[in-house]
């Protein structure tokens, strides 16, 4: 299944009311796997138990814009890394398997990149080596959050968000693994002592993070969250052809926060750039107008031409 033929003619808005009455969904991923889509993202504790700490929701569609929750993936009680919560998921697909990417959550500099793996999309498996990876070296705190992990030019690539040591900065940094790896934290190299992107321009205030990837042409394109949540939080986009070295597209940001009164007023954030099985490219994004009470996902089709994305397809 793919979106050959769909006509974008009305707007992706989903929100998962299911655990506070109140929607809140997060940090979308989507992948096709078996014949619908799938979308894994951030969903908060129950309203009746916050102690169940922060888990990641699983929602199914045929067409990417109507969506049913499928499942929940919450902290295991025999995995004390995760007991605080855990979010942030970026998933890809192997061999037949879902492999999820996904981070603890509430542990400050301890936070860190864990792995599941799943037959049907919805149950998933532990990584027994869990956590699979942090961060070294003197230009992070060792904090890594935000995983997405890509295939390019005979490696597995892994992208994280990590803070300065005065947890301050946020930024990215990449680890690698090779084609072969079970995604155990045996097979993860760091690939840079230092931050593979920055944030350098006004609109990205103190904060990197988010990055998805998506491969055109023999180039990786990045695109990236700027500013913390709700400053407001941004969509940008880098292009590298060695999966090191970035080199942004735009000054501006690609896809900014909306207009007052907007749906995504407070923030347009953490994209997730999906390339389904016909190469047709749809960014799925967060958004609220409400400084964060409320939060919402949604897409919009991305269209290449001369090496640049666009949102027109002329």
């Amino acid at each position: 299944m793919s979106v050959s033929g769909r006509a974008q003619v009305s707007r992706m808005m989903f929100g998962d009311t299911s655990r506070t009455g109140v929607s809140f969904a997060k940090d979308p991923h989507v992948v096709n796997f078996k014949e619908r889509y799938l979308m894994y993202y951030t969903i908060r504790p129950k309203k009746e138990n916050p102690n169940t700490g922060m888990g990641i929701g699983i929602a199914s569609s045929k067409d990417l814009i109507n969506w049913t929750k499928a499942g929940e993936i919450t902290p295991a009680r025999d995995a004390p890394y995760e007991k605080n919560g855990l979010c942030a998921p970026g998933a890809l697909v192997r061999d037949g398997k879902v492999h999820l990417f996904y981070q603890t959550y509430g542990n400050r500099e301890k936070d860190a990149i864990c792995h599941a793996v799943s037959t049907d999309g919805i149950n998933f498996d532990r990584n027994p080596t869990n956590p699979i990876f942090r961060p070294t070296g003197d230009w992070n705190c060792g904090r890594a959050i935000d995983a997405e992990v890509c295939e390019f030019k005979g490696r597995y690539f892994l992208y994280f968000a990590t803070r300065d040591k005065d947890f301050k900065i946020q930024m990215l940094g990449v680890a690698t693994a090779p084609l072969s790896t079970g995604f155990n934290r045996e097979d993860w190299i760091q690939a840079a002592d230092s931050s593979v992107l920055y944030p350098v321009y006004p609109w990205e205030g103190e904060c990197i993070e988010a990055a998805s990837i998506t491969v055109q042409d023999g180039k990786m394109y990045m695109f990236y969250a700027g500013a913390y949540n709700n400053w407001p939080q941004q969509i940008g986009v880098a292009v590298s052809e060695d999966g090191i070295t970035w080199k942004r597209l735009f000054k501006e940001p690609f896809l900014p926060n909306g207009k007052p009164g907007e749906w995504n007023e407070s923030e347009s954030g953490h994209p997730h750039i999906f390339t389904d099985m016909d190469g047709r490219t749809c960014l799925f994004y967060q958004g609220n107008n409400d400084k964060g009470k409320t939060w919402y996902l949604s897409q919009k089709e991305v269209y290449w031409k001369n090496g640049l994305p666009a949102f027109e397809k002329e």
